[in-house]
């Protein structure tokens, strides 16, 4: 569940840096949200102990933790997008490691230094360090905390607050005590709350951010309170069942005295059933509110789906060897062929449910080419925008898995062979800035995708003259048609490149491409026109799971060929 949530927040994260950078612009939503995405990370890593990851994210919450105040220092808007990114690509190394079973071994410390060495430099544009140290001020604040009725395990809710707010306090005290192995503090939560006394050195605001991280919260009450208040602690009647205890104190087994208090400044926030309360200040919040009443969600094995869908098929083939049974044929069974016609819609229905089930949007994958555009323009001193078509489209999740690494490769070729530098592109009449566009569309039981550059196309010539140096011709060229020169491209070893570069020259690349989409029942064609740019088209399957077929006999021997090859049909 870790790096399943993680990887979510990363792309998530991600997407907004991308976002950002278009817009040039860091607005107050955007900076909440990295924020409150690096806390949550943050969290969650260090339940973990994956310490380096927790280090890093924590240097990032402090970071937009400063851009929060609404500071206006001036800052390199892309160098700071260039170093959020190289953490979000050092987590996404240690995620892997972690799927794959290996340790998370990755040194941080370097990425960690750059992360406080920008936030320095902020503090110290503006004359802000020494000054906040000056104001630095201990402030105490008192929390209640109400869970959703029916959540369950509130003890252990309850604990996990505490963990998250260990780092910010200086101190501090709760109730019930011993809430990690004492079962009756669960009644004591539900029916009075849970209480916090919290000395720290944070404002109200990032106490109060927080605690509405909390899951299944229902109700927060949050007030600051003075010291005598707290040196007090807990009112008698918040403790009539058990003391309140300190986080050092329940280490020494030292109970802190009971007494009256008085607050002040007192703030209430309620959260919405169902809802994480974070996401109610969140950019996107109203939206998420509306899905989470709308519809509710589970995650599932992806070997669950498989193994559900193989159970499928053979429930499909069992049905046609009794419906296609031979001992039934002359015979009259009218009851068991209205119950078998029953079945077989039963039966296509199910295979059909458990095919949408498999079915994920490629939203993801496309919106991964992004950051592949923006890196290789930057690499290559080039200018470039990645349009999305159709990212709404769906396949089969094991189809996708097949498709990122080849439509990567496409992308890349688009921006290093295709696009031409600002100033070529000037020269040439075109906007100095190239287009790259990534399209998805449904096609009967195929997908189409379409990967087409604005570039300065494919050169007849220039293919014909690389595949003569590589003995890659077979026929006489004058005969050959532009799309069979273009499919030149596609055989092992070809390259146009001069030179190797960090992205292409080896001649390694289209060949791998092309057999990943065969091996999924999948073709590619390319259309060009020198000057004007190149269109490559992938042609998919929806789903490998179910293939319909046509049965053929040739002689004693009985093939299966898929519907989907047959080009002709003739009845004799």
């Amino acid at each position: 569940m870790f790096i399943f949530e993680t990887s979510q927040l990363l792309e998530q994260l991600e997407q907004v840096i991308l976002m950002s950078e278009a817009e040039l612009n860091y607005s107050e939503e955007t900076i909440n949200e990295i924020f409150r995405i690096m806390h949550t990370i943050k969290g969650s890593s260090t339940m973990m102990r994956y310490g380096e990851i927790s280090a890093l994210t924590h240097a990032i919450e402090d970071l937009f933790s400063y851009l929060r105040q609404g500071s206006k220092t001036k800052y390199s808007f892309s160098d700071l997008n260039d170093l959020i990114l190289d953490c979000i690509d050092f987590i996404k190394i240690e995620l892997e490691k972690i799927r794959n079973n290996d340790k998370a071994d990755g040194n941080a410390a370097g990425l960690v230094n750059r992360v406080k060495d920008f936030l320095s430099s902020l503090m110290s544009n503006t004359g802000e360090e020494s000054e906040q140290q000056d104001k630095a001020k201990v402030r105490i604040f008192s929390a209640v905390i109400h869970f959703q009725e029916g959540c369950e395990m509130e003890n252990v809710r309850a604990f996990a607050v505490i963990h998250n707010l260990k780092k910010a306090a200086i101190e501090m005290i709760y109730h019930p005590r011993n809430i990690e192995v004492d079962p009756g503090s669960v009644e004591i939560i539900r029916r009075d709350g849970f209480h916090i006394y919290i000395k720290t050195d944070k404002t109200q605001d990032e106490i109060e951010d927080r605690l509405l991280e909390t899951i299944f919260l229902k109700k927060l009450e949050l007030a600051e309170i003075d010291e005598e208040t707290y040196s007090m602690g807990f009112p008698a009647e918040v403790t009539a069942d058990s003391p309140d205890i300190s986080v050092q104190d329940a280490e020494n087994g030292i109970e802190p005295e009971k007494a009256g208090a008085a607050v002040r400044h007192d703030k209430t926030v309620s959260a919405a059933p169902g809802e994480g309360s974070a996401e109610n200040k969140g950019r996107y919040g109203a939206e998420r509110h509306s899905a989470i009443q709308k519809q509710s969600i589970i995650s599932v094995s992806v070997a669950k789906l498989d193994r559900l869908m193989e159970l499928v098929g053979e429930m499909v083939i069992a049905e046609a060897m009794v419906l296609q049974n031979p001992d039934l044929e002359g015979l009259e069974l009218d009851n068991f062929n209205k119950a078998a016609n029953q079945l077989s819609k039963i039966t296509s229905e199910i295979q059909d449910m458990v095919m949408s089930v498999r079915m994920v949007p490629l939203s993801a994958t496309f919106q991964r080419m992004k950051r592949i555009v923006r890196d290789m323009c930057k690499k290559l001193n080039k200018e470039a925008q990645l349009e999305i078509i159709g990212e709404e489209t769906e396949v089969d999740k094991n189809v996708i898995e097949h498709i990122s690494d080849p439509l990567m490769h496409l992308v890349r070729n688009a921006v290093d062979h295709g696009i031409e530098t600002a100033e070529e592109r000037l020269l040439a009449g075109k906007p100095k800035e190239g287009k790259i566009t990534l399209e998805a569309k449904n096609a009967g039981s195929d997908v189409h995708i379409n990967v087409r550059d604005d570039g300065r196309g494919l050169s007849r010539d220039k293919i014909l003259e690389k595949a003569r140096a590589k003995n890659l011709v077979t026929k006489n060229e004058e005969d050959m048609s532009d799309s069979e020169v273009y499919k030149l491209i596609l055989m092992p070893g070809f390259s146009t490149s001069d030179s190797v570069t960090e992205f292409s020259g080896r001649g390694v690349g289209m060949d791998v491409v092309v057999k990943n989409i065969e091996s999924i029942g999948g073709s590619i064609s390319i259309d060009s026109e020198n000057g004007s740019g190149t269109q490559i088209t992938l042609k998919i399957p929806l789903t490998l799971a179910i293939i319909d077929g046509m049965n053929l006999q040739v002689g004693r021997s009985i093939f299966t060929i898929p519907t989907s090859r047959k080009r002709y049909l003739m009845k004799q």
